[in-house]
């Protein structure tokens, strides 16, 4: 079939504007920044990683800029990760600081077994704003799309489009689908009768592309430089798209991850069993069909955002402002759609744990790859640096527009923090990954350099005793440097006794 699809958007009035102040030109105007945040997307989750997703826009973003293989989200204080990533991302803090600033932090237990201690979090407000400093900077800042923040976004942006919460109304047949091979299906991603992504009418990635389409006609007529963060609900489930989208990829054509499994063998005890919303999106025990079938509509509903960005770029250069702008895209973690045998985010391998991250602009280097170890919340303070503002000192992350720009050729981090609620805990290097299952009373290794999979557990192996024994010493200091307060100790040392 042929992959270019004809739009089914239809333009919509633009959003209530909070106010827009006016500079005066200067002889070298701060440049804009586009900020695009999708949800529930994978390291390898679009076509220059994964020839077998079709996404030529996000493709020609990388060939014109800089792409970070190797970058990461720390994890969640909840089974809603997303909300943790946002949080991060908004305050510029790790993650048990964030979850100080989150009504979903409060109990950082959260619903974890019963075995693991209690610890809880005050509720605070935070004193600083990602947006806030870039309005402050003298940016027309906009937003449209998923929120899922506690502080209203009309409160942080001048300008605000449809706000939406946390994922599409999701039904029931969605969830009571059988994924048997040969049989008729119950539910269709292009079918309009169960809502989700096409409740009023226009597909949600749709809607994000007509508002920020009228918001870039608003912007050219404007002296001020903009910043935009323009969040898809995509491709989070019920990944729905439009038929012509989801017949691009036959199912019978779909691969299979090379780390399948039918269960995994510890999901309940790492909090991400068969209760878990999002591992109902597929029966158990996995199937390679049912995850077939998943991938099809996830990788349809990735494309499907592809070509609303593809129009976002169009529309930037129709209006002209398309010179002195930096594009950021990215997402607020992976997802594992068959991974290790899980279908949501909730764990610490790299499917989920990873994230695209893609940067263009003036002073990025193109059409280049960069390995090193960075956090995607390192956005923050690299628009800070873009727009020539010092970086707060409540902001953790650092900017990663010296590697990008080629100015440097090491990250600031020698191995990088995963944490999800009480039972998962991980450090990854530049060769190794190691994750502890403290209620699993479990140790995994994995050395990344030859097994990118994750596919062989080198724990039990002796020989790897020293190598394990020199990453506990340095995650001891990043849960210090993180503010994570449980003593990992006893459920490392306790792996060694049995």
């Amino acid at each position: 079939m042929d992959k270019r699809i004809i739009s089914l958007a239809a333009g919509i009035p633009l959003i209530a504007s909070i106010g827009m102040g006016c500079q005066e030109n200067k002889e070298q105007p701060l440049p804009n920044i586009i900020f695009i945040f999708a949800d529930d997307q994978g390291p390898l989750d679009f076509g220059v990683m994964n020839p077998e997703v079709h996404t030529p826009h996000l493709d020609q973003l990388a060939k014109n800029g800089t792409l970070f293989t190797q970058a990461y989200n720390q994890g969640s204080f909840t089974p809603a990760v997303c909300v943790a990533s946002r949080a991060m991302l908004i305050t510029g803090t790790y993650l048990w600081k964030a979850a100080e600033y989150s009504d979903s932090g409060r109990n950082r237990n959260g619903n974890t077994p019963a075995e693991m201690p209690e610890y809880s979090v005050p509720r605070t407000e935070p004193s600083w704003y990602w947006p806030l400093e870039m309005k402050a900077a003298g940016y027309d800042t906009y937003f449209t799309g998923k929120w899922h923040i506690n502080v209203p976004a009309d409160e942080l942006f001048d300008h605000v489009g449809t706000v939406r919460g946390g994922m599409p109304s999701q039904s029931e047949e969605r969830y009571n689908r059988r994924f048997i091979e040969g049989e008729p299906d119950t539910w269709h991603p292009w079918d309009s009768i169960f809502g989700g992504y096409w409740e009023g009418g226009t597909h949600w990635s749709e809607v994000i592309y007509d508002e920020t389409s009228d918001f870039l006609q608003l912007s050219s007529e404007s002296k001020n430089p903009f910043f935009m963060y323009i969040a898809f609900n995509a491709p989070h489930d019920p990944r729905q798209s439009p038929k012509e989208f989801v017949d691009m990829y036959p199912v019978d054509e779909i691969l299979v991850p090379p780390n399948f499994l039918p269960i995994y063998p510890y999901a309940e005890e790492i909090g991400s069993g068969q209760r878990l919303r999002d591992e109902r999106l597929a029966p158990f025990p996995r199937t390679e069909y049912a995850v077939r079938r998943n991938r099809q509509e996830f990788y349809a509903i990735i494309s499907h955002m592809d070509y609303q960005i593809g129009r976002i770029m169009e529309e930037l250069k129709r209006t002209g402002q398309d010179k002195n702008t930096y594009i950021i895209f990215t997402a607020d973690h992976g997802l594992a759609v068959g991974d290790h045998g899980f279908m949501g985010k909730q764990n610490m391998y790299d499917a989920s744990m990873k994230v695209p991250l893609i940067i263009s602009g003036p002073e990025v280097k193109k059409n280049r790859r960069n390995d090193q170890l960075v956090y995607f919340q390192d956005i923050v303070p690299t628009t800070l640096e873009i727009a020539g503002i010092p970086k707060p000192q409540y902001v953790d992350y650092h900017s990663f527009l010296p590697l990008a720009s080629g100015k440097e050729d090491k990250s600031t981090y020698d191995a990088v923090y995963g944490a999800y609620m009480g039972t998962q805990r991980m450090i990854r290097n530049e060769k190794y990954k190691m994750l502890i299952y403290p209620v699993a009373n479990v140790v995994r290794l994995y050395d990344m350099e030859n097994d990118p999979f994750e596919i062989h557990d080198l724990a039990s192996d002796p020989k790897y005793k020293p190598v394990m024994d020199e990453l506990f010493i340095e995650f001891k200091k990043l849960q210090t440097e993180v503010s994570d307060p449980l003593d990992i100790t006893p459920y490392y040392q306790n792996f060694f006794l049995n």
